[in-house]
């Protein structure tokens, strides 16, 4: 009998709450915001709940237009936030971000094992090329999207070799010979290829739990191809259902041409959620976190993504598929102009739809406002569609909206055999479901 098929779910430890105004708020904690005790307390609540990682993005630059006004992208980094957290944790998977465009491979190969043994094999690696930063690491401009996936897909492989280079077999601590290790199981990797030069072996031995589970990001032709050929699971960007079920079905009909079972790539979108008592209440929750952002914000994201000004036009005329620009590199995200061109051809929005998408006035996510009972009946839906294989909840509003995703939503979820009541497995890769050879 087959085992009927669950949500995998996770919760993004970046501070989404906080946009806005909202972190004037008195219980916001936002004095917490550069210690780890604070984002303890949401990993072991997510633990309670039994999700199966906190995840933890992170960026290379800071957006000094916006710090006077909100913390932007300051926070920790997340390797070294995420070891804090699991020496306090039991349980939950911890996802760590690195960017594959500005750090070298054995650096990274040697952080993200680390934090593997640190955790008992409950890491996790977000594998990003980043959209901006590079002059925070030299005088070069940024990489265009294709080179940034081509340099990842060979940081990649570096990555895995490293891995490999030194075996977990390798390891015999045998006291009664003296011998420590297999010196003929360790292997200098002896890689050289178009952006890597890399001799090892690791300095780290592999965990037995094999290698980390792979997450990415970007959803852009050079993503979907990236993804489809590596990735256990992509953080998606997916703003309505029928996005979802073209980004789901698409991964897996590519997945399978590069040999792997459809059900090896797993599609969690970004779920950014507003939960209230009521569903009024909710709605205040939302428009407050973006009540900050101008008609003028809103026209200069357009423009920052698609590459065209509308400020000129009425608020009921529409947008036409004939006013878009040939499609260059935005200066944003492919991810985000992708979607918006598809909204545009699809279906002519009006200037004012389109300058309320959550493409423009934050992120591409999707986006649950309503009550934990709203959000059980979208998710299912979703779920039930096709949409998605999980989520990573995205806490939006406040730390009460949080509060009613942890007490209300998830045990709902549970309780209608969407989610798990315990946890079965002890590593990441057993919580999602991946089987990892060493």
């Amino acid at each position: 009998m087959a085992t009927k098929r669950q949500l995998c779910i996770g919760l993004s430890l970046t501070a989404t709450w906080l946009k806005g105004k909202s972190w004037c708020h008195e219980d916001s904690h936002v004095e917490k915001l550069y210690s780890s005790d604070f984002y303890l307390e949401l990993a072991l609540r997510a633990e309670q709940a039994k999700l199966d990682f906190v995840f933890k993005a992170d960026a290379l630059l800071l957006n000094t237009e916006v710090i006077e006004h909100t913390p932007g992208f300051s926070s920790p980094d997340s390797t070294i936030l995420l070891a804090s957290i699991a020496r306090e944790t039991k349980h939950i998977g911890l996802i760590t971000t690195t960017s594959t465009t500005f750090n070298p491979p054995y650096v990274v190969a040697r952080q993200l094992q680390s934090l593997n043994w640190i955790s008992n094999g409950r890491a996790g690696w977000n594998m990003v090329t980043s959209i901006g930063g590079a002059e925070n690491f030299s005088d070069a401009p940024m990489p265009s999207s294709e080179e940034r996936y081509a340099k990842a897909l060979e940081f990649s492989d570096v990555i895995h070799k490293l891995w490999q280079s030194y075996p977990y077999d390798a390891l015999l601590v045998d006291r009664s010979t003296g011998q420590y290790a297999d010196r003929e199981k360790i292997r200098a990797i002896d890689h050289t290829g178009e952006y890597f030069s890399v001799k090892g072996p690791l300095n780290m031995p592999a965990h037995p739990s094999g290698p980390l589970p792979l997450l990415q990001a970007g959803a852009s032709e050079s993503g979907r191809r990236f993804a489809a050929s590596v990735a256990d699971a992509v953080f998606a960007a997916t703003p309505d259902i029928a996005s979802g079920i073209e980004l789901r079905e698409d991964l897996r009909r590519r997945a399978s041409r590069h040999g792997r079972h459809p059900d090896e790539i797993r599609v969690l979108p970004g779920m950014y959620f507003f939960l209230g008592k009521t569903r009024d209440e909710a709605r205040e929750l939302h428009q407050e976190a973006h009540a900050h952002l101008s008609t003028a914000n809103r026209y200069s994201a357009v423009k920052s993504i698609l590459g065209i000004d509308i400020g000129h036009l009425p608020f009921d005329a529409c947008i036409t598929a004939d006013m878009l620009p040939d499609p260059v590199e935005p200066l944003r995200s492919q991810t985000h102009a992708n979607l918006l061109r598809r909204l545009i051809v699809n279906e002519q929005p009006s200037v004012k739809d389109l300058l309320s998408r959550p493409e423009v006035v934050g992120s591409a996510y999707w986006v649950v406002v309503g009550t934990a009972e709203d959000a059980l009946s979208e998710i299912t839906t979703w779920f039930e569609a096709g949409a998605l294989d999980g989520f990573i909840a995205l806490p939006g509003g406040s730390l009460k909206s949080m509060s009613i995703f942890f007490d209300e939503l998830v045990p709902m979820l549970a309780e209608k055999g969407l989610f798990r009541k315990e946890y079965t497995g002890a590593t990441l890769s057993e919580h999602l479901g991946i089987k990892k050879s060493l």
